[in-house]
Formats: structure tokens, C-alpha cells, sequence
């Protein structure tokens, strides 16, 4: 299947691509706004808190703490049937915008809660790499 048809893969359009050039190099941004203070993830070129277009790209620590999730075990469509079970989550970045993601690495019956992560890459193309989570060490 060409990549252009895989429901897995994000679209990188002008907005967005600083990001996934970022996390293709192993560093996650946010965006923070000049005007408010608020920091806001996805990438979009105004601050969804006050509307100000003066918003800055900035590294992120990649620190989380896990809000929610759901362990999938049943989805049909490629690619994801390759990939059961998968956690589906949210987290909230220790800079405050809450994300929606999966996490790796632990099996589900061990998350928790408020639990400590931390950012890890996956290359799901040579070019485009996915940001997921991790346990903390």
C-alpha cells in the first residue's frame, strides 16, 4: 500500500512540518504564544486561548504524565490489525498542552493514572517518524 493511502500516517502541510521535521531529529515542539504565555499542541499558526497569531515554536522537555487511555483490541483497518493490542492515550506534557498519542512499552495492565512518561520515536517511514510514550525510567 503507498504511504499516501495509509490511515496511520499524519498530513504534513506548512503548519505542521517544523513539528514533524523536529521529531524526525528526535525533539518534540509545542507552540507557545508571545501575547498569552499559553503553550498549545497540535502545531497551528494561532493560539487557540486568545487568537493571537504571534505564536513561537519551542523544544518541549518531553516529559508527561498519563491522563487517560484505552487498550485496543479489536480494529480492522490496516495497519493498525497488525498492531493489537495498542494503548491509545492521552497525556498531559509537563508544559501543559494535553496530547493524544500511544504508549509503548508497558503492558496495559500496568498503566495507571498520573504515571510518568517520556517521549520515545518510532520511524514509521524514512520520512516520517511518530512520537509516542514511554514509562519513565
Amino acid at each position: 500500500m503507498p504511504d499516501a493511502a495509509r490511515r496511520d500516517l499524519p498530513t504534513i502541510d506548512d503548519d505542521t512540518r517544523p513539528f514533524w521535521d523536529a521529531v524526525r531529529g528526535g525533539r518534540f515542539l509545542i507552540v507557545r504564544c508571545r501575547s498569552c504565555g499559553a503553550a498549545h499542541h497540535y502545531p497551528r499558526p494561532f493560539c487557540p486561548s486568545c487568537w493571537s497569531e504571534e505564536v513561537e515554536w519551542e523544544q518541549a522537555s518531553g516529559r508527561a504524565t498519563l491522563y487517560t487511555w484505552s487498550t485496543v483490541f479489536v480494529n480492522d483497518a490496516p495497519p493498525f490489525s497488525s498492531r493489537l493490542p495498542y494503548v491509545a492515550a492521552v497525556v498531559d506534557l509537563e508544559e501543559g498542552p494535553r496530547v493524544m498519542t500511544n504508549v509503548v512499552g508497558c503492558p496495559p495492565e500496568e498503566l495507571r493514572v498520573g504515571m510518568a512518561l517520556t517521549v520515545a520515536y518510532e520511524e514509521a517511514t524514512p520520512e516520517i517518524t511518530i512520537p509516542v510514550f514511554t514509562p519513565a525510567a
